[in-house]
């Protein structure tokens, strides 16, 4: 059997967020490099507990619901605590606002630092109990202000992301990272215990082969989406895909192109997925790799949320078919 070289020069995610604040922010303070190894670190360990979920008795529910009113696994718990505790000792953040929690998080004061971080520790955990791919999602913001913190400070447009990413738990642990410099992919090297580059400069295609959607809503559906995801199966028709784990259809369309739709229904006529840690993270993402994310009235970054929860309609992938998407949409307004 042939030996397993050893890359004796490989590039840490550490080694790569150091190498971009030299090159984009040489005078910079590196509070944003120390927040994202705080973040890495975070991540390590969710996927740490992942692994080991089963064997430690973490899967199941915990028994209570969080703030968007689901039900709470011990996991979920669990990676939001990481999060917090990383973030809170990372002494580059200020405020914090989880999807687990009502209200937003403020950072002690002797720690606080200038960044706002927006985060869903662990998206998808309905499948965790399945052993189905989950993940983390985060984005990071200025603080907008000198002095002490405002009501609203993290109420911000997606224009103002300073950074954004996710995690995915899934055959391997990968991070994909955007500092707003295009994309980047790291694998978990468990071997080291170090995120390494693998995916560099990640692209979505213009066009995919593949759409990704919940059909069971199909019914609930407003009529333009009906006609387009009829349109995908008439043909050339695209193949379907939807595993109902955001992070992992997020990356598939990253991957392959395509595009992935969550659309209002009936039931939730303001869509279902959150505009601050799950949307506007994702579509930060995808504009950076050449796609784009809508949500039917604007881009995705253009929306200002009103409140820490509020939630959107989304759709995102390769460019051309989201444009596709949106000239359906925009024929049945003016019918």
């Amino acid at each position: 059997m042939a030996q397993e070289t050893i890359d004796t020069n490989c590039m840490t995610l550490t080694r790569f967020i150091l190498a971009e604040q030299k090159k984009y922010a040489p005078h910079g303070t590196g509070d944003l490099t120390q927040l994202l190894s705080s973040l890495q670190s975070a991540c390590k360990a969710v996927s740490a507990a992942v692994r080991r979920a089963g064997i430690s008795q973490l899967f199941g529910v915990a028994g209570n619901t969080n703030a968007s009113g689901e039900e709470v696994k011990k996991l979920d718990v669990l990676a939001n605590d990481l999060f917090i505790n990383m973030l809170r000792s990372s002494y580059a953040a200020c405020l914090l606002v989880s999807e687990e929690n009502d209200n937003e998080i403020e950072v002690e004061t002797e720690r606080q630092g200038k960044y706002i971080v927006t985060f869903d520790p662990l998206d998808g955990s309905s499948n965790i109990d399945c052993l189905v791919s989950i993940g983390s999602i985060f984005s990071i913001f200025r603080k907008p202000h000198e002095g002490p913190l405002a009501p609203g400070d993290a109420l911000q447009s997606g224009r103002q992301i300073v950074a954004a990413g996710y995690a995915l738990y899934g055959s391997a642990t990968m991070m994909v990272i955007s500092t707003g410099h295009g994309v980047n992919g790291f694998m978990l090297d468990p071997s080291i215990g170090e995120f390494v580059l693998t995916d560099k400069n990640m692209t979505c295609k213009p066009r995919g082969k593949i759409y990704s959607i919940n059909e069971g809503y199909e019914e609930k559906w407003d009529p333009a989406i009906r006609e387009y995801v009829k349109s995908k199966k008439q043909g050339k028709a695209y193949g379907g895909r939807y595993i109902g784990s955001m992070v992992a259809d997020v990356h598939r369309t990253l991957k392959y192109g395509g595009i992935f739709m969550y659309p209002a229904t009936a039931d939730n006529p303001s869509g279902k997925l959150r505009v601050l840690y799950e949307c506007m993270p994702m579509a930060f993402i995808m504009e950076q790799a050449g796609g784009l994310a809508h949500t039917g009235e604007k881009p995705v970054l253009d929306m200002v949320p009103r409140k820490l929860h509020e939630r959107s309609p989304i759709y995102l992938g390769s460019k051309d078919d989201v444009e596709d998407l949106l000239d359906v949409i925009a024929k049945h307004k003016t019918a």
